[in-house]
This record gives structure tokens, C-alpha cells and sequence, in this order.
């Protein structure tokens, strides 16, 4: 029988169609909703994972991030067998998101059976190569592909106005002081992870480079700081299509909005970031318990604000409440209460559904993302339908003749089947991969033809 999420991806195909496909408004709220869990596999039993597994039984989770603290990435095959259990319980695919920025920020390192990493500062700043650049996100991004991560909340874009800043300059989060060479070395990185179908977000709107505060511990204040050169980045990446996401952060600029912090402003997210720049994607908060928003202002009152200001992807470092309770629940049944008495119109709902869809086709089908300049030439590698129940077909392009090979590895390297190894005429080809024999979980598609490589996640549920 097919899965509820092979029937998905129809839908995906269409986005279009999306909002008229039987979806229900608690649904689309639960898109809206990322949340962190503690622990590493849905066989635990704890109030957190046990909340987890209902909500994603009750479809009120679009999004799951992850973090060292939370005991959810121990080890590479850890985190490669829980993001499959998770994408298998899943009814809609899942968004599977960690801070992968290099340096300090950086979820995956050699603690934890990976490698170290350089800072975006020591990338942008002391080595000012693109070789570099690319070489330590194409690391990374491979990482991603390993473990069945879909999305690095990466890079960041903040211009180094401010050494000194605690969240950024200090720790070396910033590429560089020029906002024209951070576009580039964000641009190269996002290439990257864009060729291995990982989802990237910029981070922070509209510029958290020149603060003097952390608005992880209180109200950070940029309006005296602050230049409208630092949507430079911005601006320039919009214009290549690169960002799939666009992270928001909590701060306060009175020439932007005298009122409410970036992540909560009308004017800042649907005036700026979307008429004045243009950009279409998804828009995601920085998380919402960070004491910039939590300290002035309460949780139900916080979500609608973001909501109406035009947030997408609301994001949360738990998923309980302070009384122990279900906070994707509680996010929804909130949401859902304002949508039905007109304090948030339902088409903002729909039009936050329709991005986070299409972002998700993004990685689900393996489609090539729009802007993305490393993206293989050459060939080309997808699968329909994906995630299958026990088979799929495998579409590959290749641009010249010659012998091709296309291999399926699990996600500890293993070789598990070699549909094509052959002499090809150019063109496009298929053949069918059956998994009748193998077990759910995450496999790895390689094609290599003329000396080029295409790599696809196929997602297999039973």
C-alpha cells in the first residue's frame, strides 16, 4: 500500500493545488511549527519523546531541530537512525534542521565523531579563498547526506560591524566586515549544500553584525548601531535565488518599527523583507524562548505577532509548555483560535502552507533548487515517487556518452545495490529500484558519469 507520505508527494507536485487538497486548517498550523525534543530515538520513553511521537501522530510538527544539549546527536549513526524513525512516523516529510555554521556554532564536530571546523571569520576574513569556503561547506554538507539532516540553519549573513558583538563578532560568526564579501562566501556556501539537496537559512534578519547585545539574554537594540548596508547580503542573494529560508532576529530597530522587534514586525518582515527585497521563500524565527521576546512578551501573544508579521516556521528550543504539556499543541490550538475569530486572517495561514510545501519539495524529490551555480552540469539524479513502499523509479540525465554508474548506499557506507553500471548515450534514463529487501530508513543514491557526480536521498517506509 502506498504510504500517506508517497500520496504527499502528488501534492507537492503542485503547489499551486496545494490549499485545496483536503487539508485541514489544525494541519497547516502544525507546518508552521518547529520544536526540539530530548533524546535520540522514539523508542524512549520520556514526557518529551512520548509528546513528540503524539504530535507527530497528530500532525501538529513540520520541523524538528536538533541539538548536542538535547542528547539528540551523539554519534553519526545515531543521528542517521533517528531522523529516519522520525521521517518513517512523519506524515507529511519532515524538516530536519541544525546550526551548522563552523567554528563554535557547529552541532556537528569532532565531539560527537566528525571533524572540526573552521569559523566563518577564519573562512571570510583570514583566508578569503573560495576554495576554502567551499571545501569546508561541501564537508559539511556531506554530513547532512550521511545522517538524513535536511536543513542548516547556515550561514550566516551578518555583516562584522562590530567585533566585539556577544552573538557574533566575539565568537567569529560573521564572515567579514564587508558586506560584498559576505554575500559572496554565504553564496558559495549555500552551493554546496544546494548540490547534496540540503535546505539552507540566512540568518539574521535584518542584521545582527552591529548589536551590543545578545537577544538571546534580553532586549538588543540596534537602532543607533545599525546601517541599511547591512541588507547587502540580503539583497544580493535574493537576487542570485539563493535562500531557501530566511531566519529573522529579535531585534529592535525604531527606524524600522517603533514598536516590536524584527521577528514580531509587520514592517520589518512583510514591509522590507518581503515588498522591499522581494524575497518569496520562507521566512523562520529565530527561536521564540530567547529572552528578547520571551521577557516582554507572553507566549500566546508572541506567536500571533510573528504570525501576522509574516512569519512561516515558528521556532521553539522544547516541546513542552511550563506545565509539562504538548507545545506544538498548544502553538496550534492558539493559532487555530485566532484564525476562526479574524485576529489572523486565514489566508496568511495558507500562504505559509504553500511556502513550507514547496520547500519541502525542495529535498523530498530531489529537485535541482533554482540559483544554485555548483549544481552538477553534467547529470542530473531524482526518484518517483520518494519516499516508496518497496519501489521506485530512478530518473538520471546525462549531458554527454559515456559509462555510468549509479550505486545505493545505506547510511553507514554501505554498498546495497548498483542499479546501472554501463556504456549511455546521452539523454534521460530510468530504472527501477525495488527495496523489498531492505529495511525503512534513509539510502543514498551516487551517479558518476565523465567525471562528475550527482548524489540523491531516497527515503524508504514501510
Amino acid at each position: 500500500m502506498r504510504s500517506r507520505a508517497c500520496w504527499l508527494i502528488v501534492c507537492l507536485l503542485s503547489v499551486a493545488a496545494i490549499a485545496d487538497a483536503g487539508v485541514t486548517l489544525r494541519e497547516k498550523l502544525g507546518q508552521m511549527v518547529m520544536i526540539t525534543v530530548t533524546g535520540d530515538s522514539l523508542e524512549e520513553r520520556s514526557p518529551s519523546m512520548d509528546t513528540l511521537k503524539n504530535d507527530l501522530a497528530n500532525r501538529q510538527v513540520g520541523g524538528v531541530v536538533m541539538f548536542v544539549w538535547s542528547g539528540n546527536l551523539a554519534s553519526p549513526a545515531g543521528i542517521a537512525r533517528f531522523t529516519g524513525q522520525l521521517q518513517a512516523l512523519a506524515h507529511v516529510p519532515l524538516l530536519l534542521a541544525i546550526d551548522q555554521e563552523g567554528g563554535k556554532v557547529a552541532r556537528l564536530s569532532a565531539s560527537n565523531g566528525f571533524a572540526a571546523t573552521s569559523t566563518a571569520y577564519d573562512l571570510g576574513t583570514v583566508l578569503n579563498q573560495e576554495s576554502s569556503t567551499r571545501s569546508m561547506a561541501s564537508m559539511m554538507a556531506d554530513w547532512f547526506v550521511q545522517t538524513g539532516l535536511t536543513m542548516n540553519l547556515a550561514p550566516v549573513v551578518d555583516v562584522n560591524v562590530n567585533p566585539a558583538s556577544p552573538a557574533i563578532g566575539a565568537l567569529k560568526r560573521s564572515f567579514s566586515a564587508d558586506a560584498a564579501t559576505v554575500a559572496r562566501h554565504a553564496s558559495w556556501f549555500i552551493d554546496e549544500f544546494h548540490a547534496r539537496h540540503v535546505l539552507t537559512a540566512l540568518k539574521h534578519f535584518p542584521g545582527h553584525g552591529s548589536a551590543q547585545a545578545d537577544s538571546h539574554l534580553g532586549f538588543t537594540d540596534i537602532t543607533t548601531t545599525w546601517s541599511a548596508s547591512e541588507l547587502d547580503p540580503y539583497r544580493t542573494l535574493i537576487a542570485e535565488g539563493k535562500p531557501d529560508v530566511i531566519m529573522t532576529g529579535h531585534l529592535f530597530n525604531s527606524m524600522i518599527d517603533s514598536v516590536y522587534p524584527a521577528t514580531l514586525s509587520h514592517a520589518t518582515i512583510t514591509g522590507m523583507l518581503r515588498n522591499q527585497l522581494g524575497f518569496g521563500g520562507v521566512v523562520m524565527s529565530d527561536a521564540m524562548g530567547m529572552k528578547a521576546i520571551a521577557s516582554h512578551y507572553g507566549l500566546d501573544e508572541a506567536m500571533v505577532l510573528a504570525v501576522n508579521a509574516g512569519v512561516d516556521i515558528l521556532l521553539y528550543t522544547t516541546n513542552l509548555d511550563s506545565a509539562g504539556h504538548s507545545l506544538a499543541r498548544r502553538i496550534v490550538d492558539v493559532l487555530e483560535r485566532r484564525v476562526q475569530d479574524g485576529s489572523i486572517a486565514a489566508a496568511r495561514i495558507d500562504a505559509s502552507y504553500a511556502r513550507i510545501m514547496a520547500l519541502k519539495e525542495k529535498f523530498v524529490t530531489g529537485v535541482a533548487i533554482a540559483g544554485s551555480a555548483s549544481l552538477p552540469t553534467a547529470i542530473h539524479l531524482g526518484s518517483y515517487p520518494n519516499p516508496f513502499n518497496p519501489s521506485t523509479t530512478l530518473h538520471y540525465t546525462l549531458r554527454g556518452e559515456g559509462p555510468a554508474t549509479l550505486r545505493v548506499f545505506d547510511l553507514l557506507g554501505r554498498l546495497v545495490a548498483t542499479p546501472v553500471d554501463g556504456y549511455h548515450r546521452a539523454g534521460v534514463h530510468t530504472v527501477r529500484f525495488d527495496g523489498t529487501n531492505l529495511a525503512s530508513g534513509i539510502y543514498i543514491c551516487r551517479l558518476g558519469s565523465a567525471g562528475a557526480v550527482a548524489t540523491h536521498r531516497l527515503a524508504l517506509v514501510k
